[in-house]
């Protein structure tokens, strides 16, 4: 089956407001809702309430970071929505950033690559429903059990940008979640983690006609994102690092309004999903032509009804 995905909540709209929404998404051939977390909700709770609004939906988390709970309370916040969606809960974790983990939750952001491994491979066991004593090489963990072991475990997915950890999530994981890329850019990521691994990626949708309205809105997310260290790495990887140079040096030098405008209109335009409804819904498309596995539109704010856009990027 063909999967299309949403990210909830939507921008500006109150959690529990979503119901009306989210209880008509399979209707309009939407398979799957997944959740973020940075400094909104936690990435559980909307899921939460979603698996008892639309029971028929696939739900997703994309991504919670490996370093902001311990892996006991990881283990508990994932089960608990297996439990409320049996067989319909993917875990996606991931290392997250530095500012993130450091500044904003006081943890350590070391060995990125070893403690999302070694986190994989806890929850395996601990998802399990068996008794956990281990020394990972990033962490140790003695005599955890679950007392309430989701039945069926769910599928884990690792966001992945890079070889490495496309890799480790080929070899390890169910799947991979990746970000921030174009259309054209899956069948390189594709080719990391071969033909049978699912891929997912969060596609940024700005459902306007006014091009110079969403390149800003546009510029203004590439600016704050790609200028994180694994984000400029992954899009140097891409073959974007000469047209994104002039950005990192403005960014580097403390010019950020500068950085927002040396940003050219083309990598804006691969980046960010915009146009009319029809146009938006094609483009998503496009990046399951080249090979995506599960589209998750992230509906940017356009002063519009977000839950006629929905409606409107339904798949046809």
């Amino acid at each position: 089956m063909q999967r299309w995905g949403i990210t909830i909540p939507l921008t500006g709209v109150p959690l529990t407001a979503h119901r009306e929404l989210v209880e008509q998404l399979p209707d309009l051939g939407y398979t799957d809702a997944w959740s973020a977390e940075t400094a909104g909700t936690d990435a559980f709770s909307p899921l939460v309430l979603a698996s008892q609004w639309a029971p028929e939906l696939r739900l997703g988390t994309a991504i919670v970071p490996v370093y902001t709970r311990g892996p006991g309370l990881l283990a508990m916040s994932a089960a608990t929505v297996a439990e409320c969606a049996p067989g319909r809960f993917v875990l996606g974790i991931g290392t997250s950033s530095p500012v993130i983990v450091r500044n904003w939750n006081a943890a350590e952001f070391e060995q990125p690559y070893a403690r999302t491994r070694d986190t994989l491979r806890f929850l395996r066991s601990a998802l399990a429903g068996e008794k956990v004593t281990a020394e990972y090489p990033t962490f140790s963990v003695g005599k955890f059990k679950l007392e309430r072991v989701p039945d069926p475990a769910p599928p884990i997915m690792l966001a992945a940008l890079r070889p490495g950890m496309l890799r480790l999530a080929a070899r390890e994981a169910d799947g991979a979640i990746t970000n921030w890329l174009a259309p054209g850019d899956v069948p390189t990521v594709r080719a990391e983690i071969g033909p049978d691994t699912e891929l997912a990626a969060r596609v940024f949708v700005c459902p306007t006609e006014d091009a110079d309205a969403a390149r800003g809105l546009g510029r203004m997310l590439i600016s704050s994102y790609l200028t994180v260290p694994v984000y400029r790495a992954f899009h140097e990887w891409l073959g974007r690092g000469e047209a994104l140079a002039p950005m990192h040096e403005a960014w580097a030098a403390g010019e950020r309004q500068r950085a927002n405008e040396v940003i050219p209109d083309e990598v804006v335009d691969e980046l960010i999903v915009h146009g009319s409804l029809d146009e938006c819904r094609e483009k998503v498309q496009s990046y399951v032509e080249n090979g995506l596995d599960t589209p998750v539109i992230a509906l940017l704010p356009t002063g519009g009804d977000p839950f006629e856009q929905v409606r409107g990027l339904a798949p046809r």
